[in-house]
């Protein structure tokens, strides 16, 4: 999920071209394309948050893909979404997310422009213990319902499968 306020005017999309770009300090990447209403809103404050949602969310989270706020101004309440906002930040979190992380904007304007794509470095996370402890996902010995979805296409999501080990040590 993408979300991204500016004013009192709140945005929120599920994205699928979302990707870590470094570790230290944490940066990532997301592609949104210039017909979004969240769009402006990142461009405008200069932030914007990524959130992981889960299997516990799968039809609030399909339902705020399908429709644009540019078209139903009312989206996010009709979405059933319960959102709240962290500390410091007016950027609306969907609640049931296995992770929230708030990204202060890299401005790449040609990036942004020709690709969509949009450069933040991290300045506030949160994970749900539930699933994220001593600084690894573990999402095996969770809930099923605490897995993270992962959008194919129609309606048809996967969720976080199976865990396996290597037998290389490292």
């Amino acid at each position: 999920m993408i979300s991204a306020e500016y004013k009192g005017e709140t945005g929120m999309m599920p994205a699928t071209w979302v990707c870590a770009l470094d570790l230290m300090p944490f940066k990532a990447t997301a592609v949104i394309d210039k017909s979004h209403f969240t769009r402006p809103l990142i461009e405008k404050s200069g932030y914007f948050a990524i959130a992981l949602p889960t299997i516990e969310i799968i039809e609030e989270t399909m339902y705020l893909g399908s429709v644009s706020k540019n078209d139903i101004k009312d989206k996010i309440e009709r979405s059933g979404a319960k959102i709240f906002t962290l500390d410091g930040f007016d950027i609306p979190l969907m609640k049931g997310c296995a992770a929230y992380m708030i990204f202060k904007l890299i401005p790449e304007e040609h990036n942004q422009q020709a690709y969509d794509l949009f450069i933040g470095e991290c300045v506030k996370a949160y994970a749900d213990e539930r699933v994220f402890k001593d600084g690894h996902w573990i999402f095996e010995q969770a809930d099923p319902k605490f897995s993270t979805i992962h959008y194919v296409a129609g309606n048809h999501f996967y969720s976080i499968g199976k865990a396996y080990d290597t037998k290389i040590s490292i």
